[in-house]
């Protein structure tokens, strides 16, 4: 069964159409990336996704469970997912340790011991144990960004969403934001992400998909889309972005 599969997803701001007629499956331990201009609809499909935009059409499944129906406790969808925004979404007037176990408590009603235990284990993945009782200031970008990788990551979700992870960071900063996200693909962990980062596309993406103009015009292996791109709209994408 597939981690996640989107069937004729549609999603409208007012007369402005963003996603039409979108279809995509995830199988388990998959890494997933979508490619394509600002504005193509990659950061709002993502949303879709985690149900933070409601569709106007079609059907998300996650684990072949419809979470599209208005019935579903968003809360506890989400609890199955993480998400990673480009902006950290860190707040400042906390640790790092709070910031990741605020969720889990607060939303999930885990118990505060067990949720410290998760968020330690998820620091100590990401290489940032030491930083647990700093606050997000202290940090530098790439630092902040790993702690918005491990809250999501606390509650060990059957699927993680990476909204341009690296598009904040200073250029210096971004591997070491990337090395950890091939550490997690390595790991199995299924995966759906939208990047700039071609040459991070073609290093960990099982598959790629180009979009343009809220639909998915390209799809396949990362060396048949990034290396011999079939449609005319990801040739002339790819070739702005790569010279």
């Amino acid at each position: 069964m597939n981690v996640l599969s989107l069937r004729g997803i549609r999603k409208s701001f007012g007369a402005h159409v963003v996603l039409r007629d979108v279809s995509l499956e995830v199988a388990e331990g998959e890494c997933v990336v979508l490619i394509g201009a600002s504005g193509s609809g990659k950061s709002t499909l993502l949303r879709c996704v985690n149900l933070l935009e409601v569709v106007d059409d079609g059907v998300v499944e996650l684990d072949g469970q419809d979470i599209t129906d208005p019935r579903v406790n968003a809360d506890e969808v989400r609890s199955r997912m993480g998400m990673v925004f480009q902006s950290y979404n860190l707040f400042p007037h906390l640790s790092v340790l709070q910031n990741i176990t605020l969720a889990p408590v607060r939303v999930h009603k885990v118990a505060r011991a067990e949720a410290t235990e998760w968020a330690r284990a998820a620091l100590e993945r990401v290489g940032l144990a030491d930083k647990a009782n700093a606050r997000p200031d202290d940090l530098s970008g790439g630092q902040q960004q790993r702690v918005a990788i491990a809250r999501a990551m606390v509650n060990s979700p059957r699927l993680l969403l990476l909204d341009e992870v690296t598009s904040a960071l200073d250029p210096e900063l971004v591997g070491e934001v990337l090395d950890l996200l091939q550490g997690l693909r390595e790991d199995g962990m299924t995966m759906i992400l939208n990047t700039h980062e071609m040459g991070f596309a073609r290093s960990v993406a099982d598959e790629v998909c180009f979009l343009s103009d809220g639909v998915i015009l390209e799809r396949g292996p990362a060396q048949q889309v990034l290396g011999a791109p079939q449609e005319e709209r990801t040739q002339r994408f790819l070739s702005r972005l790569l010279h």
